[in-house]
């Protein structure tokens, strides 16, 4: 692995899942980052993305240096040919070039605008650093991907599953904020290589991006997708087609305990964080069925995999 910035950097996920679980079991890679650094460059809010990142590299033997790099930095150009004579102080061919300097691994957060799809789909920002970085590059979610969460995603239902194929669930839900897709489309591009039985479900107007749902069933009624369900991811996202736009905040697609009764009592998934009574409602988030916090645990151990692989090389690993 040379880089992770979206899901077609692992080569075999069952076996990324497998590290992940083991190193989760027994830290056997304390020394694997020694003398190393993470460096990691936040253009937006985080809380387990950063905490559970660091963790993972300390874990590993890593320094970690950690920039706002919104508020603590200057302002950065990433258009090529820029005529510099306004805000932006620093092109990112110096700012790259010179972060591959200070760290051996960087990392990466920027969240979409939501006003111009092509742009957001260009991604800019993740694709500048990778272009310019002379170090390997992870995405901390872009403005279309969050492969992060994905692994986290996959790692938790092959760790839970009861079942061979289970049948596993994304369901939409209100949100009082227009949100990106790119949680949902790493979940359904990692689960679509997964042995499971994917079902996507939103309203009419929600449907997301074709090339990423591909052969998937997008069914437009909640309960009859959630029947017999062994996990159900419950997540917002903002209209693909009408970018970016709130369309509707029709409550009926919260998810309530009527809604978890449809189910062949699922595990209820969430990234977090999580808009209780609106996103999924407290009855669901504090029931046995919840394991959001379960999940977030495993986002340590999702970094950990990625950055074990990214620190040593695949000659290496598979001699040991």
């Amino acid at each position: 692995m040379k880089n992770y910035t979206n899901l077609l950097d692992i080569e075999n996920l069952q076996e990324l899942i497998e590290e992940a679980l083991q190193l989760k079991k027994e830290n056997s890679a304390a020394d694997a980052g020694k003398g190393k650094t993470l460096g990691m460059l936040f253009f937006n809010p985080s809380l387990r993305t950063r905490l559970s990142t660091e963790k993972a590299a300390k874990l590993l033997g890593m320094e970690v240096m950690v920039m706002n790099a919104d508020k603590d930095g200057w302002a950065l150009e990433f258009e090529d040919g820029a005529v510099m004579d306004s805000n932006k102080a620093e092109h990112i061919k110096e700012a790259a070039a010179v972060l591959s300097q200070y760290c051996d691994i960087i990392a990466v957060r920027a969240f979409p605008g939501l006003e111009d799809r092509e742009k957001d789909e260009a991604e800019l920002v993740l694709n500048s650093f990778q272009k310019y970085a002379s170090v390997p590059v992870v995405n901390l979610e872009s403005a279309t991907a969050h492969p992060l969460q994905a692994l986290t995603d996959a790692i938790t239902i092959s760790e839970l599953k009861k079942v061979k194929r289970p049948k596993v669930v994304l369901t939409w839900a209100p949100h009082p904020r227009a949100l990106p897709q790119s949680v949902p489309n790493s979940f359904v591009d990692v689960m679509q290589r997964a042995d499971v039985d994917l079902v996507i479900t939103n309203p009419e107007g929600y449907d997301l991006n074709s090339k990423i749902t591909k052969d998937t069933p997008v069914i437009h009624d909640q309960e009859e997708a959630l029947k017999d369900a062994d996990f159900v991811y419950v997540k917002n996202w903002s209209s693909y087609e009408d970018y970016g736009k709130i369309l509707s905040d029709d409550r009926s697609w919260t998810f309530s305990q009527e809604k978890l009764a449809v189910t062949n009592n699922a595990k209820v998934m969430h990234c977090l964080p999580v808009r209780r009574n609106v996103v999924i409602d407290d009855t669901v988030l504090d029931c046995g069925n919840s394991v959001v916090i379960h999940q977030a645990n495993n986002r340590t151990f999702a970094a950990q995999a990625v950055l074990r692989r990214l620190l040593i090389p695949a000659t290496t690993q598979v001699a040991e």
